[in-house]
């Protein structure tokens, strides 16, 4: 009987995390994309540059909608599509700190 109780209770806090973690992904994307602003991505990684912000703004409308785990996908591939944003950015100024960390 307390198995279970354990395992109900364990649920019941996996399923508030969706917000939080949601929240979080958003979060790094949006730090990615002015990372990719500050090394000059609007101009020299344009592709990059409007797919990020594209994702980054589908992510906040599905977790708008409350799909939690497609607005992560989503802000997962903006964070990524911004981070490549940056770093062709940084290789077209012929910048030789081109590391995939975010400043």
């Amino acid at each position: 009987m307390t198995r279970l109780f354990a395992i109900g209770l364990a649920c019941a806090f996996a399923a508030g995390c969706g917000p939080i973690q949601s929240t979080a992904y958003l979060l790094d994307a949006e730090v990615q994309i002015q990372a990719a602003r500050t090394a000059g991505a609007e101009k020299l990684a344009l592709y990059e540059w409007t797919g990020a912000n594209l994702y980054l703004e589908k992510a906040r409308e599905e977790a708008g909608y409350s799909d939690y785990e497609v607005a992560v996908k989503f802000a997962e591939r903006a964070a990524k599509l911004a981070a490549e944003a940056r770093q062709k950015a940084m290789a077209a100024k012929g910048d030789v700190s081109t590391s995939s960390e975010a400043p």
